[in-house]
């Protein structure tokens, strides 16, 4: 993949306060952000914010996408429903970094209550830096898909 220039970004309530630190982030970095999240603690249903994110990836508006929840575990369940995505939920930057070079992760789910502001974004620097390492690992991905 070449140089991410543009990330869809969706989370629920638990995650705006870490969604604009990451957005800040990204657009620091010259990447366009296009956001489907939430701004506010109300309470909201995150699978309408995974889906956002999976579509932009999905129809190639977006180059790589993040979803951010609670424990990342249901957002992270949501957007790996559309079958050309591939979202690992990562908790540290080697987790992350892995997620990419061994599974071409493609969207990366964050725990919003489970990890600091700045676990979270040495994260997404991994997400957006490593790049798939292809050659055996090829083989692995292209069973993802299953039945």
């Amino acid at each position: 993949m070449n140089k991410i220039s543009t990330v869809s970004i969706g989370n629920d309530h638990a995650g705006p306060e870490l969604k604009a630190k990451i957005s800040e982030y990204l657009e620091n970095q010259g990447i366009n952000v296009i956001n489907h999240g939430c701004d506010t603690s109300d309470s909201v249903d995150y699978p309408d914010f995974a889906h956002a994110v999976a579509g932009d990836v999905v129809q190639g508006r977006a180059d790589r996408g993040i979803v951010i929840c609670g424990s990342g575990n249901g957002i992270n369940m949501s957007v790996n429903k559309h079958s050309a995505v591939r979202s690992a939920l990562c908790w540290n930057r080697e987790i992350a970094a892995l997620a990419v070079q061994h599974n071409d992760a493609n969207v990366i789910a964050l725990p919003a209550r489970f990890i600091s502001t700045e676990e979270a974004l040495a994260c997404v620097a991994a997400f957006i830096h490593e790049r798939f390492e292809g050659g055996r690992h090829q083989r692995r991905v292209d069973k993802i898909p299953g039945c």
